[in-house]
């Protein structure tokens, strides 16, 4: 049954993403669905709306007087001054122009389309690696064992880490994050900073070290951040809180990507056969799988002035919540949206956000999946589940922790 027609709670039954209803983390997409025709607009708070449909969350991203800038809301939600407030608002998700577009500026240039297509030798070589491995495995894991390893070793490449170092990097990670869920609780608050403050730490000497003896600047990113562009440089902390940002922004929604890809084409075994029939298909099913599963699943901003929707005006001063999982979802763009269909065209997804925000990562990340996903099923045709997932409690980001096959 389709989301869009299955019994859910009325609109008059509170919703809350803070506290979410039984059944909600395990399969959103009915509440969105119910949401998106009974109250698109909905309130989560006086001054914080939920929007669920995809021209609303289209228009505020596409909105000027939409704020990324989160110093207002982190300073209660995170605590100010702390490691975690410091970082998120210093990183260049969460913030607005000029910071906003000098940052992007230096990262894009270096993660520019040449130095991403001189990564997919060494993703491939990562991959095949990392498959070779899985299949020695007594109990394979698709996260544990592959989805989570492979952007932890590409933007550790990225940044020349060297592979020893590698370790804490993915729990950093976890835990920074974490923390930018609705009701971040005390003990997850204390590892999102202690992970700041560990993160901070290793990387002021690595930043140390690659000025002491740069790396090549065709191969090694980190060499051109420090060396910023014709136009300036990043500061010290903003060059060490953005590290964390790419880490963090490429771990997260890659590692899910690949897993919530992988678990999705597990539970349709059509589209599986149909994608190792037709390994064309490849590009057009992760933006598919990136749609169906969004990694990221809610975005943030705050209204610096009215914002028109198509049927009424967002006063100024609100903190609007995207349900991005819910505007991928919507029949009004998409047909038959709970159908995972591989060959989904036209499919102007929102997984990667929108205009001066777009993820600056997103092609490093189609890039490791189509690898990834590609790689694994010509390796594994046979591949099948074994045994329940288990799927991460998160709303924010929506992946899961382990994922049992048989090869």
């Amino acid at each position: 049954m389709s989301a869009e027609s299955s019994a859910e709670p009325s609109k008059a039954q509170p919703f809350s993403l803070a506290a979410p209803p039984p059944g909600f983390i395990d399969d959103p997409y009915p509440f969105y669905a119910t949401l998106r025709r009974q109250d698109p607009v909905h309130a989560l708070a006086p001054d914080t709306v939920l929007l669920t449909r995809y021209d609303d969350v289209l228009a505020v991203y596409r909105s000027a007087h939409a704020s990324s800038d989160k110093q207002r809301e982190f300073a209660s939600k995170l605590g100010a001054p702390s490691p975690l407030y410091t970082h998120h608002t210093t990183s260049l998700v969460f913030n607005d122009p000029p910071l906003h577009t000098r940052v992007r500026r230096i990262l894009m240039g270096a993660l520019n389309q040449r130095a991403i297509a001189r990564m997919e030798a060494g993703v491939v070589a990562l991959v095949d690696g990392l498959l070779d491995r899985l299949a020695d495995e007594a109990a394979p894991d698709l996260i544990e064992h592959f989805a989570a390893q492979i952007p932890v070793d590409v933007i550790g490449n990225l940044l020349a880490v060297p592979a020893s170092d590698r370790a804490p990097l993915r729990g950093w990670s976890l835990a920074i994050l974490s923390a930018l869920e609705p009701a971040p609780g005390p003990d997850v608050l204390a590892r999102g900073n202690a992970a700041v403050s560990d993160f901070l730490h290793f990387l002021r000497a690595l930043v140390a070290e690659r000025r002491r003896r740069p790396g090549d600047p065709d191969a090694d990113v980190l060499t051109r951040l420090l060396r910023g562009d014709d136009q300036g440089q990043l500061s010290e902390d903003e060059l060490l809180h953005n590290c964390i940002f790419l880490l963090n922004a490429g771990h997260e929604t890659t590692t899910n990507l690949i897993g919530n890809g992988l678990h999705a084409l597990l539970r349709h075994p059509g589209e599986l056969q149909r994608l190792q029939q037709q390994p064309d298909l490849l590009g057009s099913a992760v933006e598919e799988l990136l749609r169906f599963e969004s990694p990221l699943q809610l975005n943030n901003r705050l209204s610096t002035a009215p914002i028109a929707l198509a049927d009424r005006t967002l006063p100024a001063g609100l903190f609007i919540t995207l349900a991005i999982g819910a505007a991928n979802r919507d029949p009004a763009v998409f047909a038959q949206p709970d159908r995972l269909d591989i060959a989904r065209r036209p499919n102007p997804h929102l997984a990667f956000g929108q205009a001066a925000h777009a993820c600056s990562g997103m092609n490093v990340a189609r890039l490791e999946a189509r690898v990834a996903i590609g790689r694994l099923l010509a390796r594994h045709p046979r591949i099948a589940p074994a045994g329940a997932p288990e799927r991460d409690r998160r709303v924010r980001f929506r992946g899961l922790r382990h994922l049992p096959v048989v090869l």
